[in-house]
């Protein structure tokens, strides 16, 4: 198999912007030659509790909602609204744009893989389960 290229954006939840401290919390992925986007991610709440001590419930349940919402749009669910409806390219741009809340986008990464699809399941395995 040859060979192709691929891009990747850690997504992370960041308590407090000026302490520069986050979670990984995801990973997104867009292959260009084989039309993919696609995205895993896991909110790790006794991790996130730990980072952020004064976390309450209502907030746990915003950026689940939040991650939810990622998750929907990648996969171009329409219960997403007009961002999910966007061409996959644009979803992605969208997706990976820089944000100040407190789930945000890393900085977009290149990788070449024979394998976009389990490229996937390595990087949210490196990135954030360990």
């Amino acid at each position: 198999m040859t060979a192709t290229a691929l891009e990747y954006c850690v997504l992370r939840i960041v308590p407090d912007i000026e302490r520069g401290e986050f979670l990984n919390t995801g990973v997104i992925v867009v292959c260009r030659a084989r039309r993919l986007l696609d995205c895993r991610l896991h909110l790790d709440r006794d991790r996130l509790q730990v980072l952020w001590p004064a976390l309450d419930r209502e907030t746990i349940d915003l950026i689940d909602a939040h991650l939810r919402m990622v998750d929907l749009i990648c996969h171009g669910d329409p219960a997403a609204g007009p961002i999910a409806q966007l061409d996959w390219r644009e979803r992605w741009h969208w997706l990976t744009s820089p944000a100040s809340t407190i789930v945000q986008p890393g900085p977009v990464h290149t990788a070449l893989t024979s394998q976009p699809e389990t490229e996937l399941d390595r990087l949210f395995s490196r990135y954030v389960q360990t």
